[in-house]
C-alpha cells in the first residue's frame, strides 16, 4: 500500500473507550501501515475500526493478497505493557498530544510518554551532535543546554552518547525531553539508564515505537524527525559530514524549523558537518544568545502585551553577488595586524548574524585567521 505524504487536515475524533484505543493500535501496528497511510485511512473511513474492516480490501487493491490486520491480542498486550511500565498512550487526537508534532507531515498517530508532559508547554530547542564528541564539543553542549534551560527553554535530544547525553544532563533541573528510538521503556545505550531515570523526575521520555521494542538502525532516522518536529530550532553541536545529526538538520528544514550549528576547526572531521551547514546558510552559534536571537518566536518571558507593536523584518537572503561583495569588504578591512571581530562588524555596519557565516567561509577557505580573544587577521 503506497504511503501518502501528508495527513488529513481534518483531525480524527479521539478514542474514548478501551476498544477504540485497541483499534488505533491495531491499525497502526498492521503490516505496511505507516503514519501517512494511517492518517489517510482514518480520513477515508472515519474511525480506526472502520479502517481495519476495510484494510484487507485496500491491500488487495494494492496487489497484496492474504492480508490480515494486526491481531487484537497484540494491541491489547501492548496496552497492558504500557500500563505496567507506567507509560501513557497519546493519540494525535488527544488534547495532550504535543502540539508541535501536529504540524509535521508524518505526525506519529500514537506516542508513548513517560514523565511530565508539561515541559512541552515551554518553547523547545533540540540539541544534537556526535556520539564520539570531543571534550570541547561536550562542554559546548553542556553550556548551551544549561543556559537555554535557565532562560526557560526545554531541551530535547535523543539520549545517545556524547552531545545528547551532555545536553540532557545539563538541562535536567529545568526539564528535558528524550526521544527514544526503541520503546519508551528500553534504555539505549544501557550506560544512560541512570540518566533516563533522572529524566522521569523532572522531564519526559517519548517514543512512537511499541513498548519493549529494542531499537535497530532503521529506527533512528524516524526518531530524528520527532526530535526536530518537537522543537522551534535544531542546534547541531558536532557532526561529521555523514551523520544522523545532519539527517535531523535536513528533516528540520523540511519541517520549517530553524537550523543552527556550532562551528569547528576545519580539519576536525567531527566538525565538518557543522561547517557545511553554516556554509549552506545555517545560523552560526557561539552561545545561547545566538540561539535565542535566531528564533522566530517570542522569548519565554515575553507576553503579548510586552511585545512591540512593530517588529523588525528579517534581512533578505543575500545573493551570491552580495556575498562576494561582503567578502571583498572584509578582506579590505583586515590586514596582518589582528582586528577584533566586534570592531569589524561595527565598521561594516551589518548585523552580526550576517557577518558571522561569511567569516567562517573565509576561514575555511584559508583567507583569514582567527586568533585567541576574538581577533581576526589576513592569513599569511
Amino acid at each position: 500500500m503506497p504511503e501518502d505524504t501528508h495527513p488529513s487536515t481534518h483531525p480524527p475524533l479521539p478514542p474514548t473507550t478501551e476498544d477504540d484505543r485497541v483499534s488505533w493500535l491495531r491499525l497502526l501496528r498492521s503490516r505496511r501501515v505507516g503514519p501517512a497511510t494511517f492518517h489517510r485511512l482514518i480520513s477515508e473511513h472515519g474511525t480506526a475500526q472502520a479502517a481495519l474492516n476495510a484494510l484487507p480490501q485496500v491491500a488487495r487493491a494494492a496487489g497484496v493478497t492474504d492480508y490480515t490486520p494486526c491481531p487484537a491480542g497484540v494491541a491489547e498486550a501492548e496496552l497492558r505493557a504500557g500500563k505496567t511500565v507506567g507509560a501513557t498512550m497519546l493519540t494525535c487526537a488527544d488534547t495532550n498530544y504535543p502540539k508541535a508534532l501536529r504540524d509535521i507531515s508524518d505526525a506519529p498517530p500514537i506516542l508513548w510518554a513517560m514523565g511530565d508532559l508539561t515541559v512541552l508547554d515551554r518553547p523547545v530547542i533540540a540539541l544534537v551532535g556526535a556520539r564520539n564528541a570531543s571534550s570541547l564539543g561536550t562542554r559546548m553542549a553542556r553550556s548551551l543546554a544549561a543556559d537555554l534551560s535557565e532562560q526557560g527553554y526545554t531541551i530535547v535530544s535523543g539520549l545517545a552518547r556524547g552531545v545528547d547525553t551532555a545536553a540532557h544532563l545539563a538541562s535536567l533541573k529545568g526539564g528535558t525531553v528524550a526521544v527514544m528510538a526503541g520503546g519508551v521503556d528500553v534504555i539505549y545505550p544501557a550506560e544512560n539508564t541512570a540518566l533516563a531515570g533522572d529524566i522521569l523526575r523532572t522531564g519526559l521520555r517519548l517514543s512512537e515505537q511499541p513498548i519493549g521494542l529494542i531499537p535497530q538502525a532503521r529506527h533512528f532516522p524516524s526518531r530524528n524527525r520527532l526530535i526536530s518536529g518537537l522543537a522551534h530550532a535544531v542546534v547541531v553541536v558536532e557532526a561529521a559530514a555523514k551523520s544522523g545529526s545532519l539527517i535531523t538538520a535536513r528533516t528540520a528544514l523540511d519541517q520549517g524549523r530553524e537550523v543552527l550549528a556550532v562551528p569547528g576547526h576545519p580539519i576536525d572531521a567531527r566538525a565538518s558537518g557543522c561547517n557545511m551547514l553554516i556554509r549552506d546558510g545555517a545560523t552560526l552559534v557561539r552561545n545561547a544568545t545566538d540561539v535565542i536571537e535566531a528564533l522566530p518566536t517570542p522569548k519565554p518571558q515575553e507576553t503579548q502585551a510586552e511585545m512591540p507593536l512593530e517588529t523588525t523584518p528579517e534581512p533578505p537572503a543575500r545573493s551570491l553577488r552580495d556575498t562576494a561583495a561582503l567578502h571583498r569588504q572584509i578582506l579590505q578591512r583586515l590586514g596582518p595586524s589582528p582586528l577584533a571581530e566586534d570592531q569589524l562588524i561595527r565598521d561594516l555596519g551589518a548585523p552580526a548574524r550576517t557577518i558571522a557565516p561569511v567569516l567562517v567561509d573565509l576561514e575555511l577557505d584559508g583567507r583569514i585567521t582567527r586568533q585567541p580573544g576574538g581577533l581576526l587577521s589576513l592569513a599569511r
